[in-house]
């Protein structure tokens, strides 16, 4: 199983945005010296909490420094800028990066975000699906191009100006052939999204605030996506987001992912459920439909999805996940504000070093205990 890296990001109001965003490139730069395999960047252009704007922007300060970790857009909002754009950037970041590119995708959910751009009163799912379609056109097609897709409101041509001796109307392809990985955030229980995903070869990433009983609908409705196009589904290419502090004695571990005031998981969990019940999405935390709102509180969410402790609970507590969910391919560890930097430097380090080793050891002997 690998060890991935997603983070929003989410900072107190009030803080330094230049701060900020050099403690959000300090941590993938961790990321990278552990050896996680990627790193995921959400973005949004209204929210003072969450100040990366562009994903890709942000992303792209990284590549010189960083050596092997794959670069993620978590998400890119398709349904905020034009897909000619998405498409001519994404292909040069992808060669910039020399494929160390993974292309996150979403239509855009901060509603503030659309009623700025003038798409309040937008369909902005299915501006989403006509983008990706544009997209990959784009991608696969050669110049000059007359792309215009069965109902699809992005109609996409050079032909009319294209001098293609001297390279106009032109637009560039990946550097990964023939596309980069693409990843969709899952956060609906049972999301009838990732059929399609299936369908298509994007790869889903179930959301570090849904509730573990209901990750599995993920893997399900994915595999079925799958097997309606005749293919087999690959639990390598199912990422699981987890928050998790790791640190090496129980009473920080309680105080610093719990109970503390001024604990970044407390914060973050304040923000993300204040959040999700204004956005009428409350329903993400509950066990079961009928949940009663009410009973979703904030020890309750903090019950539900943080997993904190010293290495050998947090070991347990994930293989306990697996055995929930089946098996995945990655353990997507979601980032949070430094309050103190030691300790989330730390808990990192022990994630990356002690617990994912101890974590695939134990798949492993079960594995082998199985095929015996």
């Amino acid at each position: 199983m690998r060890l991935g890296y997603f983070t929003m990001p989410v900072h107190p109001l009030g803080r330094s945005w230049t701060e900020t965003l050099q403690e959000d490139r300090e941590q993938i730069i961790l990321c990278d010296k552990l050896g996680f395999h990627d790193a995921f960047v959400g973005e949004h252009l209204t929210d003072g909490c969450e100040t990366v704007t562009n994903s890709t922007v942000f992303l792209a300060t990284l590549i010189s420094d960083t050596k092997t970790i794959k670069l993620a857009t978590g998400t890119t909002n398709l349904s905020q800028i034009h897909p000619v754009v998405v498409a001519a950037n994404a292909a040069m970041f992808d060669h910039l990066s020399k494929g160390r590119f993974i292309f996150g995708i979403s239509p855009g959910a901060l509603t503030s975000d659309a009623e700025a751009l003038g798409l309040l009163d937008q369909d902005r799912n299915k501006m989403f699906a006509e983008a990706i379609d544009v997209i990959l056109a784009i991608w696969e097609r050669d110049p000059p191009y007359d792309i215009d897709l069965p109902n699809n409101r992005f109609k996409v041509t050079t032909k009319t100006t294209a001098t293609l001796d001297l390279g106009i109307g032109i637009m560039g392809k990946p550097y990964q052939k023939p596309r980069p990985e693409i990843v969709g955030t899952v956060v609906a229980p049972f999301s009838p999204g990732v059929v399609l995903m299936g369908k298509r070869d994007f790869h889903p990433l179930s959301a570090n605030f849904l509730l573990p009983n209901h990750l599995k609908s993920h893997w399900t409705n994915y595999a079925k996506g799958k097997a309606e196009v005749g293919a087999k589904a690959d639990v390598h290419d199912w990422r699981v987001a987890r928050t998790i502090f790791v640190a090496d004695d129980d009473t920080t571990a309680r105080r610093y992912g719990r109970d503390d005031a001024n604990s970044p998981y407390r914060f973050y969990f304040e923000q993300m459920g204040a959040k999700m019940r204004r956005g009428g999405r409350i329903y993400v935390f509950k066990k079961y439909k009928e949940q009663p709102d009410d009973e979703i509180t904030h020890d309750y969410i903090m019950d539900n999805c943080v997993i904190s402790g010293t290495v050998n609970k947090v070991v347990d507590e994930i293989l306990k996940l697996r055995e929930e969910t089946g098996d995945f391919g990655e353990l997507v560890y979601a980032g949070m504000e430094w309050v103190d930097p030691a300790l989330g430097k730390r808990s990192m380090q022990l994630m990356a070093e002690q617990v994912m080793p101890r974590v695939n050891e134990a798949i492993g002997k079960t594995a082998k205990t199985a095929a015996e």
